[in-house]
């Protein structure tokens, strides 16, 4: 597929601009600390085992031939955060959607359900000796889970009782976690793999931007403020026929991705909806949620199927942070009705979405697919014809890359600066000189990324307070 970068760049300015200046750069207030998805709305702030707080989707860089998805679950877990240390929920339903013909509804849906048990009630400890296996009689606490892929067709159980990697009690307890994480890589017919465990917290940003703008002056720089902390994340690895409109990647390599966590009985918004099983988290693109639906409506949000977002759309093409910007930093806020916007967060990109002409990742471009079927939803969406990328730019797209965010996210892929340069200009003609290069200095995750499956890196030990 080609594309020509130019007319890419003028899509993404203005996501980029709305994400980074809702988030707290232009209103130059104190708001409520967030990280991508990380306690993004009120109700599941308090429920942090379903908030669900980053997904990234890409085609899988030392096998070509499959996707990796990777999710992530409750944020800011601090690595000794014993006894009970963090545990993925269960009695709910952790679960990355596919839509791969447009109609903003599930076609696939990969579900994994968790169980946890005790050797030995008896006793406060986690693990009762050193630990050199998953199936070390001293791990006192274990969880196993079930994978299942849905269709309209049914369910049909991938694996059954499949081990997750334990949280990282020391190296005293584990003092070979690699080899524990390892044996927690679960092969499935077909070429699928799965891995559900406790990991390093993926994303990396200075939150200090909450501090005035990092201090007033952008002198206040260089912190990775998730630096330490992990999360539980589930990955998965599967061919892209696995994931493509009638398992032909060729003639439809484009999907959507969305992960979503549903409970029995949950809450999911203050009028109280109680009952079944109920969506209480959901995060498509990063930073949408925290950054264009409004906090009146961010437990509705999480509640609400893609299909629904169609209620949302005036924040879309009247958004309030162009206005914001064009107040604070004299930057004009572009004419609304935001069309540009709605091609953007809700149908992808793609000359025949709207006033953008560039082609990218909307599933329009599948051939098989009906534009009368296709429906505006907020998802994360991949083009899984774009091979991986043999020098990665941190910047995606924004930096000539167009194997990366927003195409797509990668785990390396550096969303806050690529939102910043955005959103001072840097994609449009003619941007300030300021604007070129300007970032929070943290550039990349604050330990290396693996290689190969499931990718992100081992658990923190040390306490994030050491500093």
């Amino acid at each position: 597929m080609r594309l020509h970068l130019s007319t890419t760049r003028k899509a993404l300015v203005a996501a980029a601009t709305v994400a980074l200046a809702a988030a707290g750069l232009a209103t130059l207030q104190p708001v409520p600390t967030t990280a991508s998805s990380h306690r993004e709305a009120p109700l599941i702030a308090g429920q942090p085992r379903l908030d669900n707080t980053d997904l990234y989707a890409f085609v899988s860089p030392d096998a070509p031939n499959t996707v990796t998805m990777i999710a992530n679950w409750t944020p800011f877990e601090e690595p000794n955060g014993g006894p009970n240390f963090y545990p993925f929920e269960v009695n709910a339903a952790h679960d990355i959607n596919i839509d791969n013909n447009g109609d903003a509804r599930p076609d696939i849906t990969y579900r994994w359900t968790f169980s946890s048990s005790y050797r030995n009630p008896n006793t406060f400890l986690y693990n009762t000796g050193v630990v050199t296996s998953l199936t070390d009689p001293d791990l006192n606490f274990n969880q196993t889970y079930k994978l299942e892929r849905i269709t309209s067709y049914g369910s049909q159980t991938l694996v059954k009782n499949a081990r997750v990697a334990p949280s990282f009690t020391g190296k005293a307890s584990m003092p070979n976690y690699g080899a524990l994480a390892a044996q927690a890589v679960t092969p499935i017919t077909g070429g699928r793999k799965t891995f559900a465990g406790n990991a390093d917290d993926s994303f990396f940003l200075d939150l200090r931007v909450f501090d005035l703008l990092y201090g007033g002056n952008f002198s206040e720089v260089g912190q990775d403020t998730l630096a330490g902390y992990n999360v539980n994340t589930i990955a998965f690895q599967v061919p892209k026929s696995d994931l493509a409109l009638r398992g032909d990647a060729g003639r439809n390599p484009v999907v959507g991705v969305w992960t979503t966590t549903s409970r029995s009985g949950a809450e999911v918004t203050e009028s109280g909806d109680h009952g079944g099983l109920k969506q209480v988290s959901r995060l498509g693109n990063p930073l949408v949620n925290e950054v264009v639906i409004p906090v009146g409506r961010k437990n509705e949000f999480n509640a609400t199927k893609p299909q629904d977002d169609a209620k949302f759309a005036k924040f879309v093409t009247n958004p309030e942070v162009p206005r914001l910007v064009q107040a604070i930093y004299g930057i004009p806020a572009p004419p609304t009705p935001r069309n540009d916007l709605v091609e953007v967060f809700l149908t992808g990109v793609c000359k025949a979405c709207g006033p953008v002409q560039a082609d990218l990742n909307s599933q329009l471009l599948n051939k098989d697919v009906k534009q009368s079927q296709f429906k505006p939803s907020e998802m994360l969406r991949l083009n899984m014809s774009i091979p991986p990328s043999a020098n990665p730019n941190r910047l995606g797209v924004v930096g000539g890359d167009l194997a990366g965010f927003p195409n797509g996210r990668r785990l390396a892929d550096d969303v806050l600066d690529i939102t910043l340069q955005a959103a001072e200009g840097i994609l449009l003609p003619n941007p300030p000189p300021a604007v070129v290069g300007l970032g929070d200095q943290v550039n990349t995750n604050n330990v290396p990324f693996r290689t190969a499956f499931p990718y992100i890196a081992l658990p923190n030990q040390v306490a994030v307070n050491q500093n």
